[in-house]
């Protein structure tokens, strides 16, 4: 089904275009989105992380939760994450220590310049590292772009409307 995606409600009524919501409507969205966001009381770190990341762990749920964009629902993918971004941050390391070219000396000892072959292997990892980085990110809202674009799911739709509900909506 095409069409925007739902922003939420603060998003709306900040910019100043709630007045195409009735009251009605508002109150239904309120409640939805207060529904969606999943508990937050027991966010327990998972104990497969590395002390670093449990640190930070704590450090980013916290901020999130503050958001109100987290909950327990989310403690893998953050920690998913994580375990991406200390992993791609060994490998930029590991790599800034191997130089793309080598020097080999040849039989006649005459010295030339090949390409490191574990380079380029390296460099795809990197990149699928980040590109993993970057997926958990985003789905995490943990970037200004996908803050902004984080979806509600619409609710269901209601049955047992009468005829005249369903011409009119809420004007009757």
């Amino acid at each position: 089904m095409g069409g925007r995606n739902k922003q939420p409600l603060q998003v709306i009524l900040g910019n100043g275009r709630s007045n195409h919501l009735t009251k009605d409507e508002i109150k239904k969205r309120q409640k939805h989105e207060e529904k969606m966001r999943g508990p937050t009381e027991n966010i327990e770190i998972p104990t497969y992380l590395t002390a670093a990341q449990k640190k930070e762990f704590a450090e980013i749920a916290e901020k999130l939760v503050a958001l109100q964009i987290f909950s327990e629902l989310d403690v893998d993918s953050l920690a998913r994450y994580l375990d991406s971004k200390h992993q791609y941050l060994q490998l930029v390391k590991d790599i800034r220590k191997i130089k793309p070219t080598e020097t080999v000396e040849q039989e006649n000892g005459k010295k030339i310049t090949i390409a490191n072959e574990d380079y380029p292997k390296l460099q795809r990892t990197k990149n699928t590292l980040f590109n993993e980085c970057r997926s958990a990110a985003a789905d995490l809202g943990l970037t200004i772009t996908s803050r902004l674009k984080l979806v509600i799911p619409s609710p269901s739709p209601v049955e047992g409307k009468s005829e005249a509900q369903k011409r009119f909506g809420d004007r009757l």
